[in-house]
């Protein structure tokens, strides 16, 4: 029943703000477009569409809410009206009312506002789908922002997740391309990262990790927690003061190289991805900020980490392969790869899978990023995919995610970045460092501990191993009969201790009779 209450909710939503009229428009076939009339009699859709969708994301929850934020750093698949309205999901949610946050910010520490601030600021900086953020000051003058979670989310999120899975075993059960999709595990995945989004500890320990693992890069910057007051409802952290990366023309009159700002956004994100497997996965405009200020001055300013990824290394080194025979434009080691890893079927001809994948490519390579669109490119590879039977990756989900952000990103800080260059060098020491010479001394480093303790055993193992297999067999063989023997001369002495015994009682007995 809920899940009916929640689906005719969507729907009722969808028609107040004339939101199939707005995704049927496009279509240009008559019928579609008669249809369009027929469900817009009696329904005044004044407002601008993209004021529409902004709207009905909003009053649909978070997870619309978190699509939106997708689709608004996408200029290249949405209309400019679109795109600009969707924006202001990024960090311009309606926020909900002062004393609210002040009462939760106090049931969170269990006293009052007062004796924890010096001041706090009722006007929230920053209002998003799972939570707003409020500048205050500590008792000794430090300046720290304060993100506070929304009331009854967790309500919210499981409604629509569970409308969800029920929606994702219909597609397993009743669509051709079902097991392939793996549309449980994905949703799965997804329920994982907003929950943990719902944790705010968890993404306190989540920017502590992304701290210490940027500190030598000095590309970016990362907000100090401070632990004595970050609890699951509200944590506390150092104050950045940077520009919002959206705001580009700003950025450049300050003096920000811009083409380098973007070159950067790509080292990062492939540092994140191939050197630690941990990034940051919710990398829209709205979370990202550029410093300013002299010693630190065009550095990256990170916000919101309750989404990361992690990858594995099994993960990390097939991608990064995938990516340099891409580069390389080695489309049959692609093809390759993807059978070997598993992700196609065994039988699959490999010379066919290249030449699917040459045609997805290779018309996008020596082009500027205004010139491509990793979006289309992906599309089309996802419809190769389903011809080869390639079993989408949950755990892959969210980093194509994040790619498509860094591309909204790099779109808008300079058209002309060359995507592929820029990466590829990259790429390629990384591979080196992991299957050269560099990355066979760090492996060696990483496993001594284990070698000290194994060191003094080797002299035996190595003699047991030079044993021939007949020998031992034969010692293992006569070591068993002498326990035999052993054995059979117990039992010996039992039954003969037995048997004494017997004796000896019936000598007894025949003494008794006869006195």
């Amino acid at each position: 029943m809920r899940h009916l209450a929640r689906l005719i909710f969507i729907c009722v939503t969808v028609l107040r703000y004339g939101l199939d009229e707005l995704a049927l428009s496009s279509f240009r076939q008559r019928w579609v477009r008669a249809l369009v009339r027929v469900m817009t009699i009696g329904r005044t859709l004044d407002a601008p569409r993209g004021v529409r969708l902004r709207m009905g994301l909003e009053r649909l929850g978070p997870i619309f809410v978190k699509f939106g934020q997708v689709l608004s750093t996408r200029r290249d698949l949405l209309p400019a009206d679109l795109a600009d309205e969707l924006a202001q999901l990024q960090d311009n949610v309606p926020p909900f009312p002062a004393e609210h946050a002040r009462r939760l910010v106090e049931q969170a520490f269990g006293r009052s506002i007062d004796s924890i601030f010096a001041s706090f600021e009722a006007e929230p900086i920053a209002s998003a789908s799972i939570a707003q953020v409020h500048f205050a000051t500590l008792k000794d003058g430090r300046e720290v922002a304060v993100k506070v979670l929304r009331p009854g989310m967790l309500d919210v999120i499981d409604d629509d997740l569970s409308l969800m899975r029920t929606l994702a075993r219909w597609v397993e059960r009743l669509s051709a391309d079902g097991k392939r999709l793996k549309p449980r595990e994905v949703v799965a995945e997804f329920d994982n990262y907003l929950h943990d989004e719902l944790d705010l500890v968890r993404e306190a320990a989540n920017a502590a990790q992304l701290r210490r693992n940027m500190q030598g890069l000095n590309l970016i910057m990362l907000p100090e927690m401070v632990w004595d007051l970050c609890t699951q409802t509200v944590i506390v952290m150092e104050r950045m003061n940077g520009v919002p990366i959206s705001q580009v023309q700003r950025l450049r009159d300050a003096g920000v190289d811009i083409p380098k700002l973007a070159r950067d956004g790509v080292t990062i994100f492939f540092t994140q991805v191939f050197r630690d497997g941990f990034f940051h996965a919710d990398m829209h405009p709205g979370n990202i900020q550029v410093s300013t200020a002299p010693a630190t001055f065009g550095r990256y300013i990170a916000l919101d980490f309750g989404i990361v990824g992690t990858l594995t290394e099994f993960d990390k080194e097939y991608l990064a392969q995938n990516f340099i025979a891409f580069f390389r434009r080695d489309y049959k080691r692609v093809a390759e790869l993807h059978v070997e890893s598993g992700w196609v079927p065994p039988s699959t001809r490999v010379d066919e899978l290249e030449g699917a994948i040459r045609a997805v490519c290779e018309p996008h390579f020596d082009r500027p990023l205004k010139d491509i669109s990793l979006g289309q490119v992906l599309l089309r590879l996802f419809q190769t995919s389903r011809r080869f039977n390639v079993e989408i990756q949950p755990q892959l989900v969210l980093l194509q995610k994040t790619l498509l952000n860094v591309e909204g990103l790099g779109r808008q800080l300079d058209p002309e970045l060359d995507l592929w260059n820029t990466a590829k060098p990259f790429l390629e020491d990384w591979m080196d460092k992991q299957v050269g010479w560099a990355g066979l001394v760090e492996r060696m480093k990483n496993e001594a501990p284990r070698y000290v303790q194994l060191l003094p055993e080797l002299p035996r193992l190595l003699h047991q191993a030079l044993q021939p297999r007949g020998a031992a067999t034969d010692r293992a063989l006569e070591a068993l009969l002498a326990e035999q023997r052993h054995t059979n001369g117990l039992l010996r002495i039992i039954i003969a201790g037995a048997l004494g015994v017997l004796l000896g009682l019936g000598g007894a007995v025949l003494f008794v009779h006869w006195h």
